[in-house]
C-alpha cells in the first residue's frame, strides 16, 4: 500500500465522522455513554468478523497487552472526556477546544521519525482550524469562569486523540486488527460508566435503531480502522489538516437532511478549510521533493 493510498483511506474516517452528528440526532433519546457502549460493541463486532475472515484470531494473541491498554484508554478516555466537557461547559466552546487535535497532530508530527514539519503545515492547519471555528462556534462564544473545568477537560480531550494518533504512528508494526479489541474494551468501560452516571433510555422506533446501527458500522466503527491505517502509513500532517473538513461535512450532512439551515458562513468555512488543506499538501510535496 502506497503512502497516498493510506492517506485516502485515513481521510475516509474523516468523511465517516462527518455523519456522526446526523446519526446521533437520529438516535435520541439514548444517553451518550450508553450510545457509546452500543456503538463500540457493534464496531468491535464487525472488527472481529473481519479478523476471522482475514488474518485469524491468532494475530490478536501476538499483540502485547500494553498496546491494548493504550488503545482502550485513548478511545474510552477521549469520549468520556468529551461528553463530560460538554456537560461542564457551553457545547460550542468545548467542541472547539476539543477540535484542537488536528492542529496538535500537525505541530507534534515533526517529532516523529522520518517526518519534517514545515511552516506551511502549521499555517495550513491554523487556517483550516479557523474555518472549522466558524462552523463550531457560529452561534457565538461566551467564555465563563465557571466553565473552566469543562474547557480543561476539552483540552485534555484534544491531547488524548492527538497523542493516540501520533503514538499509533510509532506502533506501525501493530496490525489494525488490534482496533477491534480497543472497541470492545471501550464498549465495556462505557457500559460501566453509563450504569453509574446515566439513566437507561432506548432508541425510539426502527429509525432510531437504524441510526444507532449506522453509527456502530460507520463513524463509531469502520472509521477507527481506516484512521489507524491512515496515521500509520499515510501522510499524517496532511491528514491532520484535512481533518478540519469533518465539521464542515457534518454541517452539510445536517443541511441536506433538513436538520440545519444553510448559510453563507459555510462557503467561507469551506474555502478556508480547502485552502488550509492545499497549503498542507504543498508542504508535503515540498518535503517529498527535498527527500528525493
Amino acid at each position: 500500500m502506497s503512502r497516498g493510498q493510506a492517506t485516502v483511506i485515513g481521510f475516509s474516517a474523516v468523511a465517516l465522522w462527518a455523519l456522526l452528528a446526523l446519526f446521533t440526532v437520529g438516535s435520541a433519546p439514548v444517553p451518550p455513554l450508553q450510545l457509546n457502549a452500543i456503538c463500540f460493541a457493534i464496531g468491535g463486532g464487525i472488527g472481529l468478523i473481519w479478523v476471522a475472515l482475514t488474518e485469524g484470531f491468532g494475530v490478536l494473541r501476538r499483540i502485547p497487552m500494553k498496546v491494548y491498554a493504550f488503545g482502550t484508554i485513548a478511545l474510552f478516555g477521549y469520549h468520556f472526556l468529551y461528553f463530560t466537557a460538554l456537560r461542564l461547559a457551553p457545547p460550542a466552546e468545548a467542541s472547539l477546544i476539543a477540535y484542537l487535535w488536528p492542529l496538535l497532530i500537525v505541530v507534534f508530527s515533526g517529532l516523529l521519525p522520518g517526518e519534517r514539519l514545515r511552516a506551511l503545515h502549521v499555517l495550513g492547519a491554523l487556517i483550516a482550524f479557523g474555518g472549522a471555528a466558524l462552523i463550531v462556534a457560529r452561534g457565538g462564544v461566551s467564555a465563563r469562569a465557571e466553565a473552566l473545568p469543562g474547557y480543561g477537560l476539552a483540552f485534555l480531550c484534544a491531547l488524548t486523540w492527538s497523542a493516540y494518533s501520533l503514538v499509533s504512528r510509532r506502533l506501525g508494526e501493530v496490525p489494525t486488527a488490534a482496533v477491534a479489541v480497543y472497541c470492545l474494551a471501550t464498549a465495556f468501560l462505557s457500559a460501566l460508566a453509563h450504569l453509574a452516571l446515566e439513566p437507561t433510555l432506548w432508541p425510539a422506533g426502527i429509525s432510531g435503531w437504524g441510526a444507532v446501527l449506522a453509527l456502530g458500522l460507520g463513524p463509531v466503527g469502520l472509521a477507527f480502522y481506516t484512521w489507524d491505517v491512515g496515521v500509520k502509513r499515510g501522510d499524517i500532517q496532511l491528514l491532520g489538516t484535512a481533518s478540519y473538513a469533518a465539521p464542515l461535512l457534518s454541517t452539510l450532512a445536517l443541511v441536506l437532511a433538513g436538520v440545519a439551515a444553510a448559510s453563507p458562513l459555510l462557503l467561507l468555512a469551506a474555502a478556508m478549510i480547502a485552502a488550509g488543506a492545499f497549503l498542507a499538501a504543498m508542504a508535503s510535496k515540498l518535503k517529498k521533493g527535498a527527500s528525493d
